[in-house]
């Protein structure tokens, strides 16, 4: 039998209610929820959801990690050491240690406030019913024995019990794997990481904060991990060699710069220290971390959270980027494009106009609607009432997907009473039936298709869908994303390969693909029929760009094959039958209205579930990538020459040329602020493996150059006057400035105003050091003669000319 129709104010119907309600938030004989006494006595026992949201390293370890360094022990050692033996103004190199480290945590810490706050934006906020009326509270905020609300697309937040049920149904694949749904009935248990995939239900929280499962999965998921990163792991592999040169090196130099000094083991400290001081590139790591802050802020502007900072760099390197379809390429909602009366060549049973109301009144009595249905309200609104028009609704039936139709069983103007049943035309109808090949045609063309049909069979019988007469096709169409035509055709610019794995039917798939003008998509692949052979699956991996009823774990699957065949692959979804390729993928970026699953384990959110933004987020990498090589160089060279230096001192027993002041200067007007501003610069070089090897090509033989012409110039000053080792150390101080900027000038190509005007005011700043005399005074630089300078400015041309020849052939050759 039939249940009568509840009166109208009390029809499930808050899902499109103005002041949002929740379906079940209302109804009659319902528990109230817990009162504001009962929620404040276990808020003092601590029975709260008291997970915090962590997206990034907390202040303490930005502190902790810009300050406790294997350089910046050593710096600090050696300006301990110059305040012991002073003057002052030769530890200057101190304060700028302190200085750029400051800027550092500044700069990080920034970027944390902007993760942060970007990640609140996308946090869940559920419904729960307390004090008899539905609030919306933070996921923090629940407490032990509340009633909390689901509706379809809500996240199970806490470990409950269901109380309440309309068709719930959960999907439980993150804890079980199982990629179907579960109907739950009250009594069930509901554990948090799960999703509501069909109908409504409410359940009494039983275990929240840590002790949910949810937490576990945040707390393993959302840990400041480091992603793969070629920049990383190339710096940290370059300084380790430094550290094992700078070791033996810094040793000898100790030693010869106390023999030859002599007497004076203040001024042989001095020495000492400027030696070993330039060796270290204590900017590069600094500026690293900088350059990736700043590029989490700027897409943060853009409504992308980046979790994790090198994931910037690994979007711009990825070449494959596997797309999942509902959400990325299109978006959640669908549109009705047509309403095909079905005949079988004699007249229709009913009209169009009949048609029509009848979708409408069905619309009306579903509380909760799955996106066709929407499309249907959309198209035909939610009718005119349980009773409007004549029409009542005796019973409703919401679409489940098990039996993949929903129902209503109507009084009918004319007085009658049957069934309504929209869905699956071939769940629907029998096999055979002349509809299903229109049905067929229709889907080919990537559209879905919804068969409306009548029955004098009661909604409670255990087979509804008997003797149904069909009525009408209701022909939808998704709703493709207005950008992802532009941005597949970006990705094509840029050979980054775009592949659409989806679990919905190939053909369908490949329809909507082919709409973006995606390449090969024409030939769409059914997942069904991989092969079992990992080698075969790469080579089909490879060569296909659509998939078709793919599962989670072959979503996995996929992911792994491409890397095997040496791809770095991202994967965008917003499910969470998603997370765990999202997981294994070099890159995972999640739609920000996705499952919080699937925000936890990836590296980028979308906030905005725009696809557009990615193009952003390759181009900042390759901002980082590009600027991080130019003043790796940079620092490189520095290093190189100062361990030359050292080197050639040792070896002829002679002062090092240089005192901390003339390095401060030097490493200041050539690197440190020139870098700066060039790591924060545009850049939209491609990104290109091999980042170490490039960067050494420029800095062993740029640092090599400089380091023997500047030792040439030292030593033909000193054969004319070796008492004034102030005018010595000048010339030298000049020759390597003039060599310096040469390699400034190289590095900083191509040329544009405010790179010229760099280059420009480093040396108008120099020139200042040598004739202003308090500059000149302070840092003990004074020119003697004609001869001496000029013969140091001489070497510095012919050292720029090899420069430029060597930087010219390595271009020929494809090198730089």
């Amino acid at each position: 039998m039939t249940q009568p129709a509840q009166p109208a104010e009390e029809q499930p119907s808050g899902a499109n209610r103005p002041d949002g309600a929740h379906p079940l938030g209302l109804l009659p004989g319902r528990r109230g929820g817990l009162t504001a006494a009962e929620v404040a006595e276990r808020v003092a026992n601590g029975q709260v959801n008291d997970v915090p949201v962590r997206s990034s390293r907390s202040a303490k370890e930005i502190v902790r990690a810009n300050v406790f360094t294997r350089f910046n022990a050593i710096i600090g050692v050696m300006f301990g050491i110059i305040l012991i033996v002073g003057p002052l103004q030769d530890g200057l190199f101190g304060l700028v240690i302190v200085a750029n480290t400051a800027i550092g945590i500044f700069q990080e810490l920034r970027a944390k406030k902007t993760l942060d706050s970007l990640a609140l934006i996308g946090e869940a906020r559920p419904q729960v019913r307390r004090d008899g009326s539905v609030q919306q509270i933070a996921v923090s905020g629940i407490v032990l024995d509340d009633t909390v609300l689901l509706g379809t697309g809500d996240k199970v937040v806490v470990d409950g019990e269901v109380t309440e049920a309309d068709g719930l149904e959960i999907d439980e694949s993150l804890l079980t794997g199982e990629p179907d749904p579960v109907l739950k009935q009250p009594g069930d248990q509901v554990m948090s990481g799960s999703f509501v995939v069909a109908g409504a239900g409410a359940f009494t929280a039983t275990r929240v904060g840590r002790e949910a499962y949810a937490a576990q999965l945040a707390e393993e998921a959302s840990k400041f991990t480091l992603v793969k990163s070629e920049l990383r792991s190339g710096i940290n592999s370059i300084l380790r060699f430094i550290t094992y040169l700078l070791i033996p090196t810094a040793l000898g130099l100790i030693i010869s710069q106390l023999a030859v000094e002599g007497r004076d083991w203040r001024e042989a400290v001095r020495r000492m220290v400027a030696g070993i001081v330039p060796m270290v590139p204590e900017g590069l790591v600094l500026l690293t971390s900088v350059a990736f802050a700043i590029g989490v802020i700027r897409l943060g502007r853009k409504q992308c959270l980046v979790q994790e900072l090198p994931a910037i760099e690994g979007l711009a390197r990825v070449d494959t980027v596997c797309l999942d379809k509902t959400g990325t390429l299109t978006e959640g909602g669908m549109d009705v494009i047509d309403l095909r009366v079905v005949s079988d060549g004699e007249p229709a049973p009913v009209d169009e106009d009949t048609v029509r109301h009848a979708l409408a009144v069905m619309a009306g009595a579903d509380a909760r609607p799955n996106p066709s249905m929407q499309a249907v309200i959309d198209a035909y609104g939610r009718g005119d009432g349980p009773g409007g028009n004549g029409w009542r609704v005796i019973e409703a039936m919401p679409f489940s997907s098990a039996r993949k139709w929903s129902g209503v069983q109507l009084l009918e103007p004319q007085g009658g009473e049957a069934s309504w049943l929209l869905g699956a035309p071939d769940v629907l109808l029998p096999v055979g039936h002349p509809a299903l090949a229109e049905v067929d045609e229709l889907g080919a063309r990537g559209l879905r298709v919804l068969l409306l049909g009548r029955t004098p069979v009661p909604l409670d019988s255990p087979d509804p869908a008997a003797g149904l007469t069909p009525l009408a096709l209701v022909v939808l169409q998704q709703r493709l994303r207005a950008d992802a035509a532009d941005t597949l055709r970006y990705f094509e610019g840029q050979n980054v390969r775009a592949k659409v794995i989806s679990g919905d039917a190939a053909v369908s798939v490949g329809a909507v693909a082919g709409h973006l003008g995606l390449p090969g998509a024409d030939q769409p692949l059914d997942a069904r029929t991989l092969p079992e052979d990992p080698d075969e699956l790469a080579g089909t991996a490879d060569r296909t760009s659509v998939f078709g009823r793919v599962t989670p774990r072959q979503k996995r699957l996929l992911v792994g094959a491409l890397q095997s065949r040496g791809h770095t692959v991202a994967m965008t979804g917003d499910g969470v039958n998603d997370v765990l390729a999202l997981k294994d993928a070099d890159i995972g970026v999640a739609m920000g209205t996705g499952s919080d699953a699937t925000k936890a384990v990836a590296q980028i959110v979308l906030l905005d579930d725009s696809f557009a933004t990615l193009p952003s987020v390759v181009a900042e990498g390759r901002r980082v990538i590009g600027n991080i090589e130019r003043v790796a160089g940079l620092f490189l060279v520095k290093t190189v020459y100062s361990v030359l230096l050292a080197l050639l001192v040792i070896f002829t027993h002679s002062p090092y040329p240089f005192l901390p002041r003339h390095s401060t200067v030097l490493s200041t007007l050539t690197i440190g602020v020139p870098a700066f501003f060039l790591a924060l610069a545009p850049n939209n070089e491609r990104a290109r493996t091999g980042f170490v090897k490039r960067v050494l090509r420029l800095a062993v033989p740029g640092g090599v150059i400089a380091g023997t012409g500047t030792f040439v110039a030292y030593s033909l000053a000193r054969a004319n006057h070796a008492t004034d080792l102030e005018a010595d150390t000048s010339v030298a101080t000049l020759t390597l400035f003039l060599i310096a900027i040469w390699v400034l000038a190289i590095v900083a190509r191509p040329y544009n105003w405010w790179r010229l005007l760099l280059i420009a005011t480093m040396g108008l700043a120099f020139a200042l050091v040598l004739v202003v005399p308090w500059l000149s005074n302070f840092f003990e630089l004074s020119l003697v003669g004609g001869r001496d300078p000029w013969t140091g400015v001489a070497i510095a041309l012919v050292c720029g000319a090899v420069l430029e020849t060597g930087w010219a052939w390595m271009k020929r050759r494809g090198m730089e």
